[in-house]
């Protein structure tokens, strides 16, 4: 008799564990589709950017918005964005003030104010070396950024640190007056600090 309690015991104990199990498997199925929602949702966001009819409407409306803002540069660290735009007032309809932060926060010193009307870019030009918080401000028209078209800069020489350039012509073999794998050793020249 015992053992009908036992077995009794444990295959209610089973079979509570395989509701169990049932739950966190559709809990884990429920999750999977979500997912997949969302990778799909995503993916179809990616090939929509890189659809170029749509990438040429993005950078249409990107020079539309660039013709009606200004770039604002010496804009004091303790500014804020209300400050900015009760400044740039008067030339129009403040639409929006950015000012650039770093991975910190902390801004970088410049900002942009983004107006309602073309118009308004013109009259804010003329703010150029106002005064905001005691800094004098320079006003200029925001350039648009042409995606692909970043110039390239060459490497200056530094004179310091030796050629590290390609020769234009391989070296001819020859033997080295020192011995087999061998080399004489010049002292790299130093870069003149007065401080050491």
């Amino acid at each position: 008799m015992e053992n009908d309690d036992v077995d009794m015991q444990s295959a209610e104990n089973n079979e509570a564990e395989l509701d169990d199990m049932k739950k966190r498997l559709k809990e884990m199925e429920d999750e999977a589709a979500a997912l997949r929602e969302m990778q799909a949702k995503v993916e179809k966001e990616m090939g929509s950017v890189q659809d170029p009819a749509n990438a040429a409407a993005s950078q249409a409306n990107k020079e539309e918005i660039d013709a009606r803002s200004v770039f604002v540069g010496n804009v004091d660290y303790s500014c804020t964005p209300e400050e900015v735009q009760q400044h740039f007032q008067s030339c129009g309809t403040v639409n929006r003030v950015t000012i650039r932060t770093d991975k910190f926060g902390q801004p970088k010193g410049y900002a942009y104010v983004e107006f309602l009307e073309v118009e308004a870019v013109q009259e804010a030009l003329l703010l150029n070396e106002s005064e905001l918080h005691g800094r004098q401000l320079k006003v200029t028209a925001k350039r648009t950024n042409i995606p692909g078209m970043k110039q390239y800069r060459a490497r200056r020489p530094n004179p310091y640190m030796g050629f590290r350039g390609r020769t234009p012509y391989p070296t001819p073999f020859a033997y080295s007056p020192y011995g087999y794998g061998k080399v004489p050793r010049f002292r790299t020249p130093m870069r003149y600090s007065p401080y050491y």
